[in-house]
């Protein structure tokens, strides 16, 4: 499971590095929004949670320094979310803030009791991290490439079906196949190394 970069987080905290905090939002908006959706959520009611998530990591991700001894910030950031999406499901209207501080950090420092969720988030970040990656690459192939790509590896059409109607042999497919995992593996590292 790709870790997220504490070079990110850090660069999250500066107000002023817009493109830190739109890649934050591209990788984390819509793992939160599926998550929302899969407990039952409407899309507009999903939206709104994952808002109010992204606010309260805007907020929070300021004030929590760095610290090996805490809880990761993907265990944090999913008790966040699945508390707003408990609240929302619970309340049925917009969650208010108690203000209160020590609720607050007691809440940070909780970890989720319920794997499953866990799972679901790493799964989601792990699906999301690679939709980033596939449309940073996208251009750098042929539609045929990508397609065979695609088709063959995302899809999970029968390579005998997708060389048939593209007129390839297995060899060609394998070998599109392979360029652009490569590539979209090269892109993740990237994503997971630099800041």
């Amino acid at each position: 499971m790709p870790e997220t970069r504490a070079s990110l987080l850090i660069r999250v905290r500066d107000p002023a590095d817009q493109t830190a905090w739109h890649e934050f939002v591209e990788i984390y908006r819509p793992v939160i929004l599926r998550l929302a959706r899969q407990k039952g959520m409407q899309a507009a009611d999903a939206d709104d949670v994952a808002q109010l998530v992204l606010v309260a990591v805007a907020r929070a991700v300021e004030q929590r320094p760095h610290d090996h001894g805490r809880a990761k910030f993907r265990t944090w950031l999913h008790s966040v979310a699945h508390n707003a999406i408990l609240n929302a499901l619970i309340r049925g209207k917009p969650d208010r803030g108690s203000g209160d501080s020590a609720l607050r950090e007691l809440l940070n420092q909780q970890e989720s009791q319920n794997d499953a969720d866990s799972s679901l988030l790493r799964l989601e970040y792990r699906r999301e991290v690679f939709r980033w990656a596939a449309r940073q690459v996208r251009q750098e192939f042929q539609q045929e490439t990508w397609d065979l790509f695609w088709q063959t590896a995302v899809e999970e059409h029968e390579i005998e079906d997708v060389a048939r109607e593209y007129g390839k042999s297995r060899g060609a497919i394998y070998a599109a196949r392979s360029r652009v995992i490569r590539r979209i593996q090269e892109k993740v590292q990237q994503y997971e190394q630099d800041s």
